[in-house]
């Protein structure tokens, strides 16, 4: 046997070897549904997480004490939190990133897992993230149809009467309307609502507002 073919067999039955590769496919797999979404973190960003949270496992294993073989693999965890923390931030009234961010906490858990020879498991855990992703977003979509929550932002002539008629309105519209943030510049009043119901009652409730001669601004 030459010594390129003991080579290439000490490569390919070595255990980390094929830990790397899974963690790869893993992260890879996570990576390609975000890329498809066009979200902040894409292929790229998911495959090196799974990797690096592979990588970090295996030394912890090698590299630990016998009492403590999880020392560098548990700081994965606390690593990975900042790293998700930057792919959320805050969209006028909405937050955004959220779903990515845990995205990112689940994907190092994986390559974690892989890390420590549980390569079924990290397929496992990579179905469900899949099914959620995929399935999970069509129910959002089947549950908003019967109850959605907008933020308004109402800029309208102000008088004592106003906030009466916007209530009559949510009213009207069968919809159900929280009051929030209000500020009043001279003649005009900013009002902002936090308003749920069914996306038609929505659309009704639009089509009122941008029919009332006293709403100069509708943002939702």
């Amino acid at each position: 046997m030459s010594d390129l073919q003991i080579l290439f067999e000490h490569i390919f039955y070595n255990d980390d070897f094929i830990k790397i590769l899974a963690s790869t496919v893993v992260g890879a797999l996570v990576g390609l549904e975000r890329e498809y979404r066009s979200k902040s973190a894409g292929l790229r960003t998911f495959t090196l997480i799974c990797v690096g949270s592979t990588i970090f496992t295996i030394l912890s294993e090698k590299m630990g004490i016998v009492t403590s073989p999880d020392r560098i693999a548990a700081n994965v965890v606390t690593g990975i939190g900042f790293l998700g923390a930057g792919v959320i931030f805050k969209m006028d009234d909405r937050v955004k990133g959220l779903t990515t961010a845990t995205i990112i906490w689940v994907t190092a858990s994986l390559g974690m897992a892989i890390g420590d020879g549980h390569i079924m498991l990290s397929f496992l855990g990579t179905t469900v993230v899949y099914i959620v992703l995929g399935l999970f977003v069509k129910l959002e979509v089947i549950m908003e149809r019967f109850g959605q929550t907008r933020n308004y932002k109402i800029v309208c002539e102000y008088s004592p009467e106003i906030y009466k008629k916007l209530e009559n309105s949510f009213e009207q519209c069968k919809l159900t309307a929280k009051r929030e943030k209000q500020t009043i510049t001279k003649d005009l009043l900013i009002s902002n609502w936090s308003v749920r119901g069914r996306i038609s009652k929505h659309d009704k409730l639009v089509k009122k507002l941008m029919g009332d001669k006293e709403v100069r601004e509708l943002e939702f």
